[in-house]
């Protein structure tokens, strides 16, 4: 998945999403902190043909997107709503493609403004940044063209200050950084950094009031963050291949940024915490968890009481394993259990 695949719906329920060969499927809690239900195909019988994209807004409902075949073999992209987390998710609906025809493009991502309206980022056939938005009074407005060049992969996408969306993607030995001034207003790329992103690593999060921050893994295996108008600044190794996870959350009383990933030496999940925003503080990563399939990716998330949970999910073996930060100082988490 693009995105954060743990999220916390609008009832205090945790559900996980897993993309398989050609479907979402969907696990939920039953009740907050409880029992699991079983995996469920989300968005009806539609085949999906690419990795999909998960977003949320403040609304708490998840926006999922990926790519699937018409009747005439053509890719579209195809969205998909889920309100609550045992709910049945809406079916895949079509949103088109960003040019006339022919294969998918890239990998999509998927962000929710504060009015709840998805936007979906894609790279085009020539290496620029399109974009399509649900319209305020229902259905999509058109695709535009946000320019750039060079974008490579998958962009990230998160809502940032006062609900407006920030995007990121890597060029060729650069990161393109386009955000909006205001909710529901055009899109302006507004900044360029030059730096050497490894392939698939960039993960966004809303690091505070005021910013997003980019996270990445840069050309000497560095796990590293940037906010615009500054430098990236080299965090400490990165654990494993990939994008990290992270989530924002308060540690003893203060504003913290945590960042998962499996370590690839080892096969745990490995975890850092530092101030949010204080990169130059450092950090440095703590393992923790059973071995696990080299295919497994660690999500984070806080649950109804606030709590950070911690999910690691194999895609080969379907196994997905739970562990919550326990009330003692420090990050200091509970014992992992397969759910």
């Amino acid at each position: 998945m693009n995105g954060e695949w743990l999220v916390r719906g609008r009832d205090g329920r945790l559900s996980m999403y897993l993309m398989t060969q050609d479907a979402v499927l969907c696990r939920a809690e039953l009740v907050p902190g409880g029992p699991w239900d079983t995996p469920r195909r989300l968005g009806g019988d539609r085949r999906l043909r690419s990795v999909a994209a998960v977003g949320q807004g403040a609304d708490r409902y998840a926006h999922l997107v990926a790519w699937s075949a018409t009747a005439s073999g053509a890719q579209e992209l195809v969205h998909s709503t889920h309100f609550r987390p045992l709910l049945a998710a809406l079916d895949w609906d079509s949103v088109g493609r960003p040019e006339d025809a022919g294969a998918a493009t890239g990998v999509p991502s998927v962000a929710v403004d504060d009015q709840g309206r998805g936007h979906i980022f894609v790279r085009d056939g020539g290496g620029g940044l399109r974009m399509r938005a649900q319209a305020q009074k229902g259905g999509w407005g058109p695709w535009r063209d946000l320019k750039g060049a060079g974008v490579r992969e998958a962009p990230v996408a998160v809502p940032g200050r006062a609900g407006r969306i920030e995007v990121y993607a890597a060029g060729e030995r650069t990161i393109l950084y386009w955000r909006q001034e205001a909710p529901a207003t055009a899109f302006e790329l507004v900044e360029v950094v030059e730096a050497e992103v490894r392939p698939d690593t960039l993960r966004a999060l809303a690091s505070s009031d005021e910013n997003t921050t980019l996270f990445f893994t840069d050309a000497s295996g560095d796990l590293a963050a940037w906010r615009p108008g500054g430098r990236p600044i080299s965090l400490m190794p990165a654990a494993g291949p990939g994008p990290v996870s992270a989530v924002r959350c308060v540690i003893d009383g203060h504003d913290c940024t945590v960042v998962a990933q499996r370590s690839a030496a080892t096969g745990r999940i490995a975890f850092a915490a530092y101030p949010s925003e204080l990169e130059e503080a450092g950090a440095a990563w703590t393992e923790s968890g059973p071995v696990l399939p080299s295919d497994a990716t660690a999500s984070l998330a806080l649950d109804a009481e606030g709590r950070l949970v911690a999910a690691t999910l194999s895609p080969s073996t379907g196994q997905l394993q739970l562990t919550r930060r326990k009330d003692e100082p420090g990050l200091a988490l509970g014992a992992w259990r397969a759910v």
